[in-house]
């Protein structure tokens, strides 16, 4: 019933009154939601979960990307792992959540994990040449995230599309590999994950067992293809990442849903190295792109050329 309520709200909406729905809109809602615990909150845009003990995911169903941000609570502060696309009102949604002072922090700085950065006086982030030029806001980044088939939906009241960019926000720290973040009753450690882009990081609570991943993994095709991915880096990042699997409850990817068990590392791990040896067959994915899929996992590149530079691990 809520699936057929959402297709015939997308035929109303999307592609700005295109009538073809888009094949991503049409499979909506995804299924593990059902089993999620929804927080009721009067804004159409965001949908809102109680994933674990003080871990709200903020999610942002009518974009094509299914951006997801997290609020994660501690007893004196708040952290704000991304403020997704900048078409709703995310510090609005933030404070009907918590009173506790919000750090905002991203998992990299692409824009559809920084539009609300602009609404937050403490904002953290890595401190690298990628981070502190798209810290300065872009309109055409803004512009593609809009175009026809990217939205399900209505937009958000009030939303003017055509003056939507992505709005440059301040720096008040920088973080690093290893930081740690108190907020009272939970510490949060930073871990450089770059590849996905030079600045991606991941948010491990050691003593909850939780792994805030943000683009480094998550369900559904990861984006490798940009010209700021780094393929070497993104491979040590998730090797690294597959290494803490024994100390980890829940995954928690910023796309599409939520959680995932901890055991996806290592395959994520594994089907890379497969990829990276020449035994997955690439498929066309639209222009100069090119989709891998091993398994449950896939990854989106460039047409082939940056994956042939690759050498297989050594044998050890």
């Amino acid at each position: 019933m809520l699936a057929a309520a959402l297709v015939a709200l997308c035929a109303g909406y999307c592609c700005g009154g295109d009538d073809t729905v888009p094949a991503w809109c049409k499979a909506l809602p995804r299924p593990g939601y059902a089993h999620l615990r929804r927080v009721s909150l009067p804004d159409p845009w965001f949908e809102v979960y109680a994933v674990t003990s003080g871990v709200f995911a903020i999610y942002e169903p009518h974009q094509s990307e299914e951006t997801i941000a997290y609020l994660i609570l501690g007893q004196r502060r708040a952290v704000l792992l991304d403020t997704g696309m900048g078409m709703g009102d995310i510090r609005s949604i933030t404070r009907k959540l918590t009173d506790l002072h919000i750090t905002v922090l991203n998992s990299h700085t692409h824009d559809d994990h920084v539009g609300g950065n602009w609404q937050f006086d403490d904002v953290e982030n890595m401190d690298t040449p990628f981070t502190r030029a798209n810290a300065k806001g872009s309109r055409e980044d803004a512009q593609a995230e809009i175009a026809p088939g990217q939205i399900c939906g209505a937009l958000p009241i009030g939303f003017d599309p055509q003056k939507y960019v992505t709005r440059a926000w301040k720096i008040t720290a920088f973080i690093r590999d290893g930081s740690r973040i108190d907020l009272g009753g939970r510490t949060l450690t930073v871990l450089a994950t770059p590849g996905h882009t030079p600045d991606s990081i991941s948010l491990w609570d050691e003593t909850a067992g939780l792994l805030f991943t943000g683009d480094t993994y998550y369900p559904g095709p990861i984006w490798l293809f940009r010209p700021e991915t780094d393929l070497e880096a993104y491979d040590a990042s998730i090797r690294r990442l597959a290494a803490l699997t024994p100390r980890l409850k829940i995954i928690l990817g910023a796309h599409n849903f939520p959680i995932a068990e901890p055991s996806v590392l290592p395959e994520l791990a594994s089907s890379f190295e497969r990829v990276r040896a020449g035994h997955v067959k690439a498929k066309p994915a639209g222009e100069g792109k090119v989709l891998f899929q091993d398994g449950d996992m896939s990854f989106l590149m460039s047409d082939g050329k940056r994956i042939s530079s690759l050498r297989p691990p050594a044998v050890q």
